[in-house]
Formats: structure tokens, C-alpha cells, sequence
């Protein structure tokens, strides 16, 4: 039971540790994601997020925040997870490459003015970083949201806004991510219909 206990006070305190230094660290970043994401939803753009596995979850449920609502009543905002369609993802992955299922459908639905969120908790998504390459080639906004030490997607030329949670575990970074998520959604519901209650 000790064991136990000693797992449960590790987590909670490294959470606590980790969200105090990226309340810090990231507080400027967060503001300027939110401003290009804004900037996009106004002029008619979207919002594309990919990521793989938890990465793929949170792409999901950010979208669906946008689409649907966060924490008030507001028209639907333009988002598309690129992990939600099995058809496209899989017909990629068998006649080209798996590294391609992300980039080709940035291709095909990014417009320049658009917004790619780029999900991965190591930065070295293979998937991801040829997504995040294509979104540049088209004039996107690219804003890569990572952990540890940013990856190889942290050290791609020309992104906009880098979203790094500087810690090893892949589980307390995940944790970090969705709360950068949902203060991005904040943000942007507060600048785009004055609030969040």
C-alpha cells in the first residue's frame, strides 16, 4: 500500500511542479497561439490538429470543443481533427506511407491563412513533422505543441508558436497538453464572444 501511495504523491507533485513552470514558461506562447488561431477563425480559415495516439485524442477533443462548444454558447468554429478518418488514414498509409497520413490531407484541405496544430509528445513524430513541413509550404500558421526537449518538430524552420512542456514523462507532458488546450480554447472564446462563463 505504501508503494502505492508513494505513486500517487510522485504524480500529483511532479503535476504540480511541472504546471508551475510552464504557467511561466508558457504563458507568452499560449497568448500568441491563440492570436494566430483568432486571426485565422476571422478571415474564414480552419483549424487543422494532428497528432498520434494520446496525441490523436487530444487533436480530437480540441476540435470538438471548437466545433461544438467549451465553456459557452457560440457558433461552431472551423476545426478538423486529421485523426478521425479511418478511410483517408488507412488508404494513405497502404499507398504511400504511414509518414504521409497527416501531410496529405494538409494538402489537400490547408489553405494559406489556415492553422496547423501539430501534437507530439517527443517532437519526433514522423507523421507530424511531414505534416508541419507541407503546412509551411502552403503558408499556414504552424503551431507545434511538444514535450521534453521540442524534438525534431521543435527545430523545423518557420514555426509560428512553439508549445514546449520541458519535462521526461510522456504522461505529465499529455497531462500539460490538454490543459494548453483548453486554455487556448478559453482564449479564444473570450476574444472571439467576450467570455467564458
Amino acid at each position: 500500500m505504501q508503494a502505492m501511495q508513494n505513486i500517487i504523491d510522485e504524480a500529483f507533485s511532479e503535476g504540480v511542479e511541472l504546471r508551475q513552470r510552464c504557467a511561466d514558461q508558457l504563458s507568452t506562447p499560449l497568448k500568441e497561439a491563440a492570436e494566430g488561431m483568432v486571426t485565422c477563425l476571422r478571415s474564414g480559415g480552419k483549424i487543422l490538429v494532428c497528432g498520434n495516439g494520446g496525441s490523436a485524442s487530444d487533436a480530437q477533443h480540441f476540435a470538438g470543443e471548437l466545433v461544438n462548444r467549451f465553456e459557452i454558447d457560440r457558433p461552431g468554429l472551423a476545426s478538423i481533427a486529421l485523426a478521425g478518418d479511418v478511410s483517408v488514414i488507412t488508404s494513405i498509409a497502404n499507398d504511400s506511407a504511414y509518414e504521409e497520413v497527416f501531410a496529405r490531407q494538409v494538402e489537400a484541405l490547408g489553405n494559406k491563412g489556415d492553422v496547423l496544430l501539430a501534437i507530439s509528445t517527443s517532437g519526433n513524430s514522423a507523421n507530424v513533422i511531414r505534416a508541419a513541413e507541407v503546412a509551411i509550404g502552403k503558408g499556414m500558421y504552424l503551431i507545434a505543441l511538444t514535450g521534453k526537449d521540442g524534438g525534431k518538430l521543435a527545430a523545423i524552420p518557420n514555426i509560428d508558436t512553439l508549445l514546449n512542456v520541458p519535462h521526461a514523462s510522456t504522461a505529465r507532458i499529455q497531462e500539460m497538453h490538454i490543459t494548453c488546450l483548453h486554455i487556448l480554447c478559453s482564449l479564444i472564446d473570450h476574444t472571439l464572444y467576450g467570455g467564458t462563463s
